[in-house]
């Protein structure tokens, strides 16, 4: 049996017809920049997720950048944030000038540790970016309280969370500014790169249109610095359709992760927990394991690929080392990077797969 890790072609193949159809319409308009189907797609994400103003843009990793770029991050300032997740957490903000200042995560949700960030606040810290990771949100509440005790500017890094909820509200709508990723394998993904940019605030918004547009109030009149950030008209048509039906996948995928949970229970493995008061989009099912390398490598002799989000933390990347930090700053952080593993995670895995994979697992 051979796994797909993510399914993309059926789950194109599954929609293709309607895909096919507004890119069709796209192409015959030709309409190919901010085209009437990304003002429909940012309409259509700010009702789903609860919030005033929608901004698309051209990366999750741009949204990021416009964000901090619409506070007016300048270089020195600090953002707290998590060292255990993609770098473009941490390289928007060094991007900037600014300086990444790490808190060790929570062993249980692999989502910064809101105990330990107080601690980490000075006067040149203007905001914190909290990691949603896995499809999971972190507590928010708890940091966006310490956030107004401090002044500061909350943005939730939501690329692997779009759709999961926390206390009844959506991730994207949950701090100052959330941000989010369209890139294929995302559980809401385009054709190729894509974000969006999340606001109940109308002064940032207005910003950050003008930002992704280098910093254009109207044509040939630049009041900012911007970015060429927007996102093309036929990811916006190709996003339309999956918005659609993103409710279904997203059952699917709470289905499939329940389904693992079930099968893998009585293991000798650490598996993923939801906390009761939040729901996770599943962008990937992440266990932990003994002897990973091993595991990994009799898996895919099986025909059962897996994947390692994350291996080394950002404070031991090479480009970080300029921040001085070393081996042992984190420690829970390092620790869960030796041990984490994701299995194959998309809407379409047949309930014999997974028990194919739970039961080679089980062997290993």
């Amino acid at each position: 049996m051979n796994i797909d890790f993510a399914n993309l072609q059926k789950h194109y193949l599954l929609y293709k017809n309607e895909i096919d159809a507004a890119i069709h319409a796209v192409m015959d308009k030709c309409n190919f920049i901010m085209g009437e189907e990304v003002i429909q797609l940012e309409n259509d994400l700010a009702q789903y997720v609860g919030v005033k103003h929608t901004i698309t843009c051209s990366s999750g990793t741009d949204a990021l950048q416009l964000s901090l770029m619409a506070i007016d991050i300048v270089p020195g300032d600090e953002i707290i944030t998590t060292p255990f997740t993609f770098i473009a957490t941490a390289e928007m903000i060094a991007h900037l000038g600014a300086i990444p200042v790490f808190v060790d995560i929570d062993e249980t949700t692999y989502n910064i540790d809101v105990s330990k960030i107080e601690e980490k606040i000075t006067s040149k810290t203007k905001a914190i970016i909290p990691v949603s990771l896995y499809g999971q949100t972190a507590d928010m509440d708890s940091i966006n309280v310490i956030a107004a005790k401090h002044s500061l500017i909350v943005i939730e890094d939501a690329a692997q969370s779009f759709g999961a909820t926390y206390k009844g509200q959506r991730s994207c709508a949950l701090s100052d500014i959330g941000c989010t990723s369209f890139f294929p394998a995302k559980p809401l993904g385009c054709f190729g790169d894509g974000g969006a940019v999340f606001t109940n605030n109308e002064k940032l918004a207005d910003k950050l249109r003008s930002l992704r547009l280098h910093g254009q109030t109207k044509r040939y009149h630049h009041k900012y610095i911007g970015i060429g950030g927007r996102l093309d008209t036929i990811q916006a048509a190709v996003l339309n359709v999956k918005l659609k039906h993103y409710k279904d996948d997203l059952a699917l995928r709470q289905h499939v992760a329940e389904s693992y949970t079930k099968m893998l229970k009585e293991k000798n493995i650490i598996l993923p927990i939801v906390q009761p008061d939040r729901t996770s989009a599943w962008a990937q099912y992440s266990i932990r394991v003994q002897n990973r390398d091993s595991i990994q490598s009799r898996l895919k002799d099986e025909g059962i690929p897996t994947a390692v989000h994350y291996p080394i933390p950002l404070h031991l990347q090479e480009c970080f080392k300029y921040l001085g930090y070393k081996a042992g700053d984190f420690p829970v952080c390092e620790k869960i990077s030796h041990e984490i593993m994701s299995l194959p995670m998309n809407p379409y895995l047949s309930d014999e797969e997974i028990l194919f994979v739970a039961e080679k697992l089980t062997k290993c």
